[in-house]
């Protein structure tokens, strides 16, 4: 079967290259759904948790232990830059990113100061080194992420979750300088942020704008649009595969391309064959399996994942993921089963037919499921 982990794989399906089984990893991988992970971490703010580079390094590396994925992704959260410069935002249990005062107009915006990562961020970058220098030899690259300009902008004018997104989508169209000095402030950060853990050793990076699925195609092209290619073209300079990632953005797919991604993300609402079409052949797919199939029965979750196989076909660059964050739920031994079925069976060149001839273990398995003994 070759080297379970080919340091290049998940590398090569960015960037469209043939491999020889389809790459594997899961979001929010390291995650409430690991036990180790609740005693590592306890009941903290995430916030604070990722200020400690021991700690961070830990969960990150933890479902390595457990999963055959060919990449990790690092332990943060998109709201780590804005803490940092000293915007007062709090993670609320259960809810998500608050802030008791939201941005209201231009002079709020400008005390959104730029980030200065080795003064700010001296903690995230020495995590990212401490991850890169345990992965050397395993050949397993490290995903950098950070919040797109609009996915973070919600958060900041409307002050919490929302599931109109009214403020912001007013503040658009009402107050459009405003709106591109807010983006552009935030395209900034997001740049810092990402550049920074580059530098420090990052092999890849993925920008989440989980929100950009509730605009109107008309208004992510005249809004979010330029801001979000702005950032892409500024990290093209690092030479890193960079992945676009939103929820709900099927109708938003070949914008999303034109932006200038190595990699869309795409939810588990539209096929992979027909995100590819959309896409078109110049941008590598990564997705989509839908997280709530993880909570039934292994027979269920393989023939989706198989499903998600045979819609990617055998073309290059397809990166099988789920189309969002792995549940709370979810027992880790599926997601170990699946990690190992995509392996056997997303091979690049073999036919759907040859690969359903492959047997493929379930969770309780001969399959290497449990794998906490893995260095």
């Amino acid at each position: 079967m070759g080297d379970e982990h080919d340091p290049g794989r998940f590398l090569r399906a960015c960037r469209r290259q043939p491999v020889d089984r389809t790459p594997v990893w899961f979001m929010r991988q390291a995650g409430r759904s690991l036990p180790e992970y609740r005693r590592a971490r306890g009941n903290g703010d995430i916030l604070e948790a990722a200020t400690h580079p021991e700690l961070v390094t830990e969960l990150t590396l933890q479902p390595l232990r457990r999963y055959a994925v060919d990449a990790a992704i690092l332990f943060s959260d998109i709201m780590v830059p804005l803490r940092a410069i000293g915007c007062p935002v709090r993670i609320v249990p259960d809810v998500g990113p608050v802030l008791d005062h939201p941005l209201g107009g231009a002079a709020d915006i400008e005390r959104l100061r730029p980030l200065e990562p080795e003064a700010d961020i001296p903690s995230v970058i020495e995590a990212v080194t401490l991850v890169t220098r345990a992965l050397e030899g395993r050949g397993i690259p490290l995903i950098g992420f950070a919040g797109a300009p609009f996915t973070v902008a919600c958060y900041l004018v409307e002050g919490k979750p929302s599931r109109t997104f009214a403020r912001v989508k007013s503040l658009m169209h009402t107050e459009p300088s405003t709106w591109q000095i807010l983006a552009d402030r935030l395209a900034d950060i997001a740049c810092a942020f990402l550049s920074a853990q580059v530098r420090a050793g990052a092999r890849a990076v993925q920008l989440f704008d989980s929100w950009a699925g509730w605009l109107t195609p008309a208004d992510y092209e005249r809004f979010v649009l330029p801001v979000t290619a702005r950032v892409l073209s500024e990290l093209r300079a690092l030479d890193v595969p960079t992945i676009l990632f939103g929820v709900g953005t099927g109708e938003l797919l070949a914008l999303m391309a034109s932006a200038g991604p190595d990699v869309v993300g795409i939810d588990w609402r539209v096929p992979i064959d027909v995100a590819r079409s959309r896409l078109g052949a110049n941008t590598a797919v990564q997705g989509n399996l839908d997280p709530a199939i993880c909570l039934a029965p292994w027979e269920v979750v393989a023939a989706e994942t198989r499903r998600v196989l045979q819609s990617a076909g055998t073309a290059p660059g397809h990166i099988f993921n789920l189309g969002h964050g792995v549940l709370p739920d979810t027992d880790p031994g599926i997601l170990a089963a699946v990690a190992d079925l995509v392996h056997q069976e997303g091979r690049s060149g073999a036919s759907v037919a040859e690969r359903d001839g492959i047997p493929a273990e379930g969770p309780d398995g001969a399959g290497g499921h449990q794998r906490e003994a893995r260095p």
